[in-house]
């Protein structure tokens, strides 16, 4: 997994909130509820980041879950069609998302988790079939990871010391 620190202030950041869930925990007193909240930010422009906060209140935990997710931003290389450059599979914990690059027309064809990723990342055409588990959070974050996990044919031809169009065909 490639991790390049990028610097939050340079883009312009549209958040969406995934799923907020009440949790809580017995203490001798009785049980203190708190919220947690999976929030997406991303440019629509190739940088994605996703991260969880909690706390006592919903906005606070949406503001710590949005500040978790500028520290994890990511790049996603897109092509040309508005898609990836090849298909993928993202795994976290017991989910899987298969990701398919798609021609131009397609549409963003997702759950919703995978979904709100690839809308705030960018992508306007892509299939993609989540696996396993159907756990928000998860899914989410196997969804980040393939998308981590993504290489451009520069980046291909550079690591087999070949030309883009040997990779090509």
């Amino acid at each position: 997994m490639k991790h390049t620190i990028i610097d939050p202030s340079q883009f312009e950041l549209e958040d969406k909130v995934v799923s907020i869930k009440r949790v809580s925990k017995t203490v001798k007193g009785g049980r203190t509820m708190r919220f947690s909240a999976l929030v997406v930010v991303g440019d629509k422009n190739g940088h994605v980041g996703a991260g969880m906060g909690k706390a006592a209140e919903i906005p606070e935990a949406i503001r710590k879950g949005k500040e978790d997710a500028m520290k994890k931003l990511i790049t996603v290389p897109i092509d040309e069609n508005g898609s990836i450059p090849h298909d993928i599979y993202g795994k976290f914990g017991s989910a899987s998302v298969l990701l398919k690059k798609s021609p131009e027309g397609t549409g963003i064809i997702a759950g919703g988790p995978a979904r709100s990723v690839l809308e705030l990342a960018g992508v306007k055409n892509i299939r993609t079939k989540s696996l396993g588990s159907n756990n928000k959070q998860n899914v989410v974050m196997a969804t980040m990871e393939g998308l981590n996990c993504l290489k451009t044919p520069e980046e291909v031809a550079k690591n087999r010391g070949k030309s883009v169009e040997e990779i090509l065909g």
